[in-house]
């Protein structure tokens, strides 16, 4: 048994079905894989079509959100400066307020004080005899004009009170 052409031919017969498996196994795996190319093929021509205005609108969206992006930016600045304005509108205001109450005041101060004078009875004048007028003038300095009626000192808030 030692004939090299028997081993020869036996060991090609068993590389010959040995390969037969094998391309037997691989035949579904090489069904699978041309299935998948093609599906691959149909995803990559609907990519190609679909794709390009995909990322047009894409890129308008983008644009647009910038514009609103600066509309809103606008937006707050003027909103910011009406605020601002508002802001320096109650200020004022206040101020001119605060400048009507002083005011206020004063002319009411001044109101009351006019309608105590009105209200205030008259002062009694009493009248000075010509002796007393005399002797008044006599001890009085040169300076001194006394006519021939003196008033009477004013009353004191109290005094004008008790007197009413």
């Amino acid at each position: 048994m030692i004939d090299p052409l028997f081993w020869l031919g036996a060991s090609l017969l068993l590389v010959a079905v040995s390969l037969t498996a094998v391309l037997v196994a691989a035949l579904p795996a090489l069904q699978e894989l041309a299935r998948a190319a093609r599906s691959a093929e149909k995803l990559f021509d609907t990519l190609g079509r679909e794709f390009p205005p995909t990322l047009e609108a894409i890129r308008l969206t983008g644009l647009e959100i910038s514009e609103l992006t600066d509309e809103i930016n606008q937006g707050v600045k003027n909103a910011s400066s009406v605020v601002e304005q508002l802001d320096q509108g109650l200020t004022g205001a206040k101020n001119q307020a605060k400048s009507v109450q002083r005011k206020t005041k004063g002319a009411i101060a001044g109101v009351k004080a006019a309608w105590e004078t009105l209200n205030r009875p008259p002062r009694r004048e009493r009248r000075v005899s010509a002796t007393e007028s005399n002797s008044l003038q006599s001890s009085q300095p040169a300076e001194a004009n006394w006519s021939e009626t003196a008033p009477e000192p004013a009353l004191t808030y109290q005094e004008e009170t008790d007197a009413v």
